[in-house]
């Protein structure tokens, strides 16, 4: 294992149900209530019993559970120079449901400075008390797959390289900052691999005139010069992710397609993979992980109902794992966070917490 590995067999993704008071609070703030401090010192209080909630069912990481965003990726994106929050007509379509209507679109060149989130990150690291902290931000891809081509300004991005330049640079400066503000475990959170396992969502890549392979080959160059020359005691995992919105979902389709690139070349230490269901695939793609250099986070447990998993068929399903990975480079979290956005999916806090204390208890019996 790399020396960044901290291997903890029992993960958790990032994101947690927001309490009712915290719900409160930002409605109040929205309202004109309340102020930024109130609703920071609100946010605060509820981080703090997450966080020891957490270490409590026996955690060794902890998250901040994204409480002080409204979605996973569009408050981390807004806070980049040179990126724009608007709203738009429709949200974004998954099974059955729509988003809120927001998108982003880059309007200027690049870059990261003085991001809200650094601060926030300090706060998750001051309450961790013996856990390591985890800061999870959208990946760079992102930034790209939400409007393609047409939400870059032509003004400022004529070609497409130097935006690509520019992105993996903006994502080396904002894991340096990261990392100096005490970050040693970071987590890019990425639904585009999923997107290009999908025969749907490629035909829509097609359709609006790019070309899905050559886009897999791109996102996997921006994410290997946005990593390179971390130190080496910082981890940095990528989550793969099919789509969590109130508990539905946008892709489909196993990681075959991607599995050559994504999991021979792309040089992150963990790869967090979603393997609740049929729509995820076997575990043959794995046959691409490298031996010894990366750990494999099967999300074996769903987050988008509160039934519990039978301890005995995750336990299986690990074996079955081990066919294509060594069972000293795999792990068990469950699949997704669970409240991508601050909605949330359909299922109870005491069950989110009984989901997460079976991914300890399973951890601890297979390891």
């Amino acid at each position: 294992m790399s020396k960044a590995s901290h291997a903890f067999h029992a993960d958790v993704v990032g994101s947690l149900l927001r309490p009712e008071a915290l719900k409160t609070a930002r409605q109040r703030f929205q309202n004109g209530e309340i102020d930024a401090a109130q609703l920071r010192a609100v946010e605060n209080e509820q981080i703090r019993h997450i966080v020891g909630k957490q270490q409590e069912i026996g955690l060794q990481v902890v998250t901040d559970g994204e409480f002080r965003r409204a979605w996973w990726h569009f408050d981390f994106l807004e806070g980049l120079d040179g990126v724009e929050g608007y709203d738009v007509e429709q949200g974004i379509q998954f099974n059955g449901v729509q988003t809120k209507a927001r998108s982003i679109k880059v309007t200027g060149k690049l870059g990261f400075s003085n991001h809200p989130m650094l601060e926030d990150f300090r706060f998750l690291k001051s309450v961790a008390g013996d856990a390591v902290p985890k800061m999870t931000i959208p990946s760079p891809s992102v930034l790209h797959f939400r409007g393609g081509r047409k939400a870059i300004d032509p003004q400022v991005y004529p070609e497409l390289d130097s935006y690509f330049d520019d992105l993996a640079q903006t994502y080396r400066d904002a894991i340096k900052a990261f990392y100096d503000a005490g970050c040693r475990y970071l987590q890019l959170d990425d639904t585009v691999w999923a997107y290009l396992c999908s025969d749907d969502q490629k035909r829509q890549i097609r359709e609006r005139g790019e070309d899905p392979e050559q886009l897999a080959r791109t996102y996997a160059e921006v994410l290997n010069k946005a990593i390179a020359g971390k130190p080496d005691d910082l981890t940095i995992g990528l989550h793969v992710c099919r789509g969590n919105f109130r508990s539905t979902w946008i892709s489909e389709g196993g990681y075959e397609p991607v599995a050559e690139i994504l999991f021979g070349q792309v040089n992150v230490d963990a790869f967090f993979l979603e393997y609740d269901n049929e729509r995820s695939g076997g575990f043959e793609p794995l046959r691409f992980i490298r031996p010894g250099k990366q750990q494999v986070v099967l999300g074996l447990i769903t987050t988008k109902t509160g039934e519990l998993e039978d301890p005995a068929v995750v336990q299986q399903r690990i074996k079955e794992a081990t066919q294509f990975v060594d069972i000293k480079q795999l792990c068990l979290s469950t699949q997704c966070g669970f409240a991508s956005t601050e909605e949330g999916n359909s299922l109870s806090e005491q069950q989110q917490w009984d989901k997460l204390r079976s991914v300890v208890n399973i951890a601890a019996s297979v390891w």
